[in-house]
């Protein structure tokens, strides 16, 4: 289909199974700021950068299911530098040049969602 595109944007929605806990961790590891919410469902902000964390029982009925978000940048290096220094990161975590032409580091959160930030190399 050749329309003009409406979209605006996109918001990933995480998993979670502590929403306090994950509001916190997200501060301190990623910079991240809560942003509205209650205990069930909430956003975060940081930049022009949003996503949401939703809560699920973690059990047989509501498990958590681990979700990958990707972070793109035009320079890495800040974004690497801060996150070492955060203690989110080891410094050997950057993988410069990858095979599919990238530079990128990622992490876990405390729900296994993984988080990379990456540049086009």
């Amino acid at each position: 289909m050749n329309t003009p595109s409406s979209t605006l944007y996109i918001i990933p929605v995480l998993s979670s199974s502590d929403i306090d806990r994950d509001l916190k961790w997200y501060e301190q590891y990623t910079g991240f700021t809560f942003y509205f919410g209650d205990k069930v469902y909430a956003g975060l902000q940081r930049d022009n950068l949003e996503f949401h964390l939703q809560w699920h029982h973690n059990n047989e009925e509501d498990p958590v299911h681990p979700s990958v978000m990707k972070i793109f940048v035009k320079d890495i290096q800040p974004y690497f530098d801060e996150f070492v220094g955060r203690g989110t990161i080891k410094k050997d975590k950057l993988r410069k040049n990858t095979p599919w032409g990238t530079h990128e580091f990622g992490f876990y959160d405390l729900n296994n969602n993984a988080i990379f930030i990456v540049q086009d190399a």
